[in-house]
C-alpha cells in the first residue's frame, strides 16, 4: 500500500508541475479579472469570457460555462467573487463527465479483447511516435505483452524511431521499412500478435498524407485490412494532439473525426504550454474521452487521464 502512495504521489507532482504554466497564466487572468470587485456580476463575467477564451478553453466551450455560471448567479442573487473558483471548477468537472471522460487509475485494456488493437493516428509533429512508445513502456510495466506496427511508411524516418522505441522499451515491432504498404503492415503485425497471443498491438499510422480524401481512404483500408484478421479491430483509435498548438489542435480534431471513427484522445505536451485549457473544450467540442495525457519528457510523465485528478491540479 505504501508503494502505491509513492506512485501516486509522483503522478500527481508530475502531473501538477506539468500544468504549473497553465495554472499560472489562467490564475494569473483571472485575478486580474476580478480584482477590486466583491460580486460576480455582468462585468466579472465579461471578463471571464475573455480568461477562458484566450487560455484556449474554446467559444463554444466558454459561452457553455459562462451559461451555467450565470444561472447559478441569477439563481443565488448574490455570488462573491471568492467563490468563483469553486463554482469554476465544479462546471468543468461536470463539463468533462458529461462529455464520457472516464477517470481512468491506470493503463489497462479490456480483458475480452486479445489482442486489443490500437490504432493512433495525428499530424506529424504532434508526439504521435513518442506518445506510442510511451503506452508501449506504460503497457508491459502493468504486466501487458505489447507488439507495434510501422504502418507510417510515408514519412522518412518514421519506421526507424519506432524501431529506435520498440528496443528502448523491449518490444516486438512488425515493419516493412519506408514506401510499404500501410495496410499490409498492419495486417502482419496482427497476424504476429495473435501467434504471440499478445495482450496489446499499437498500430501507428501516417501523420499526413496529400489531402483529406487520401487519409480518410488509407485509415479505411488498414482497418478493413486488419479486420481479415480480427473482425471488430482496432477497439481503439486514438487521436494524438499536441496540447500546445491551442486552437490548432481543434482544427486537427476536426480533420480526423471527419476522416476516421476517433474514440479516444491524447493530449501531449501539456507541460511546456499554459493552453491546457484545451483538454476542456476538445473534451466537450467532440465528445470524445480524453484518454491520456502528456505532461513532461520521460516515459513516466505519460498518465491516464483522470477528471478528478486534473480538476484538482488545475485549481488547487
Amino acid at each position: 500500500m505504501g508503494l502505491f502512495n509513492i506512485f501516486s504521489k509522483d503522478k500527481k507532482e508530475a502531473l501538477d508541475e506539468g500544468l504549473s504554466k497553465t495554472k499560472e497564466s489562467f490564475f494569473g487572468k483571472l485575478s486580474r479579472a476580478v480584482v477590486g470587485k466583491s460580486k460576480v456580476d455582468d462585468e466579472v463575467l465579461d471578463d471571464l469570457e475573455e480568461v477562458l477564451i484566450t487560455s484556449d478553453v474554446g467559444v463554444n466551450t466558454t459561452l457553455k460555462i459562462i451559461e451555467r455560471i450565470e444561472e447559478r448567479v441569477s439563481k443565488d442573487k448574490y455570488v462573491g467573487t471568492s467563490e468563483l473558483n469553486s463554482i469554476l471548477k465544479e462546471e468543468i468537472a461536470d463539463l468533462l463527465e458529461e462529455n464520457n471522460t472516464t477517470d481512468y487509475t491506470e493503463f489497462t485494456v479490456p480483458s475480452d479483447k486479445k489482442p486489443y488493437v490500437i490504432m493512433v493516428v495525428g499530424v506529424n509533429g504532434v508526439g504521435k511516435t513518442t506518445t506510442i512508445g510511451k503506452l508501449a513502456y506504460q503497457f508491459k510495466k502493468a504486466g501487458k505483452s505489447v507488439v507495434l506496427g510501422a504502418s507510417d511508411t510515408f514519412r522518412a524516418a518514421a519506421v526507424d524511431q519506432l524501431t529506435i522505441w520498440s528496443e528502448r522499451v523491449g518490444v516486438p515491432i512488425v515493419s516493412q521499412g519506408m514506401n510499404a504498404d500501410p495496410a499490409s503492415v498492419a495486417y502482419d503485425t496482427l497476424q504476429s500478435a495473435v501467434s504471440k497471443e499478445a495482450d496489446v498491438v499499437i498500430i501507428d499510422t501516417a501523420g499526413r498524407l496529400h489531402n483529406k480524401v487520401n487519409l480518410m481512404n488509407e485509415l479505411t483500408k488498414i482497418k478493413k485490412v486488419m479486420q481479415k484478421v480480427i473482425p471488430d479491430a482496432p477497439h481503439e483509435i486514438l487521436l494524438v494532439l499536441d496540447g500546445s498548438t491551442g486552437q490548432n489542435a481543434f482544427e486537427q480534431a476536426k480533420q480526423f473525426t471527419a476522416a476516421t471513427e476517433v474514440n479516444a484522445l491524447a493530449l501531449t505536451k501539456l507541460d511546456g504550454t499554459a493552453k491546457g485549457g484545451v483538454v476542456i473544450g476538445i473534451s466537450d467540442q467532440f465528445k470524445i474521452p480524453v484518454k491520456y495525457i502528456g505532461v513532461g519528457e520521460s516515459m513516466e510523465h505519460l498518465q491516464v487521464f483522470n477528471r478528478k485528478e486534473f480538476v484538482d491540479s488545475l485549481f488547487n
